[in-house]
């Protein structure tokens, strides 16, 4: 178990490989909750119920939904579903959507990071739009193709946090760089949420829950994969490690 105790669950996806359904999550979160968060990831099967969750949201100190190849259904935000949304991963919606409304009714420390982002979106009622690089006047925000991972998750475009917001409050209000890699995105915001960033183009970028008890981001970057060296992305694993810490230290007592 890591040093100081702290437990952070992690959504599973869903994957088939040599005739199995592996539920598994990728390397580069659970790297960044253990060494940089300080916690131990814990990967929540897709098979988990209601009642799984209750006991889970007993033992856990915060929430950590990550991103995937897989986007979330469009029958989830009213939108017919088309090629265009694919590919699905239909059990991850059912256990994402359920752990992120658990964890901000419950007041426990939330962070949701690319499609983590835009379920946090969805599972508070907004919607979601896709291909979103042959839309007038946007950027291509999809992952770049090259040989190296280190390559495809480079930053690469600015967002600009908003004054007083939550975000900005971590890493200040000046424009910094994010490593986006998405075709979809926010369309209408889900009336819980506050902006907290955007792109040149105007696409959300980040999002907060203000009426939430405890810490509750949405980014739509990659804050993981450079969490150890790149200033802003270690700011908010840094912030989720603190909220996790005061709640774990609240069950205690």
């Amino acid at each position: 178990m890591s040093a100081n105790g702290l437990l952070v669950a992690v959504p599973a996806d869903v994957r088939e490989f040599e005739n199995y359904s592996w539920h598994a999550s990728p390397s580069t979160y659970l790297a960044a909750i253990r060494d940089v968060a300080g916690a131990l990831p814990v990967i929540v099967p897709a098979l988990a119920d209601e009642s799984d969750l209750d006991i889970l949201f007993e033992r856990i100190d915060g929430v950590l939904v990550t991103g995937s190849v897989s986007n979330v259904h469009p029958a989830l935000y009213g939108v017919e579903p088309s090629p265009a949304h694919e590919p699905f991963d239909p059990a991850r919606d059912r256990l994402s959507l359920a752990m992120i409304r658990k964890a901000i009714e419950g007041g426990v420390p939330l962070l949701a990071i690319c499609r983590g982002h835009q379920e946090l979106n969805v599972a508070l009622g907004g919607s979601l739009a896709t291909e979103i690089q042959d839309a007038a006047g946007r950027m291509d925000h999809r992952a770049p193709s090259h040989p190296e991972q280190s390559g495809r998750f480079a930053l690469r475009h600015p967002v600009s946090p908003e004054p007083g917001g939550r975000l900005a409050g971590l890493v200040g209000t000046a424009p910094f760089a994010v490593n986006s890699l998405h075709r979809q995105a926010i369309d209408r915001l889900a009336e819980g949420l506050a902006v907290e960033a955007r792109a040149e183009d105007g696409t959300i970028e980040a999002v907060s829950v203000p009426g939430a008890a405890s810490f509750a981001l949405g980014v739509q970057w990659h804050p993981e994969y450079w969490a150890m060296s790149d200033a802003p992305s270690r700011a908010i694993f840094e912030a989720f490690a603190n909220a996790c810490a005061a709640r774990r230290d609240a069950r205690r007592r």
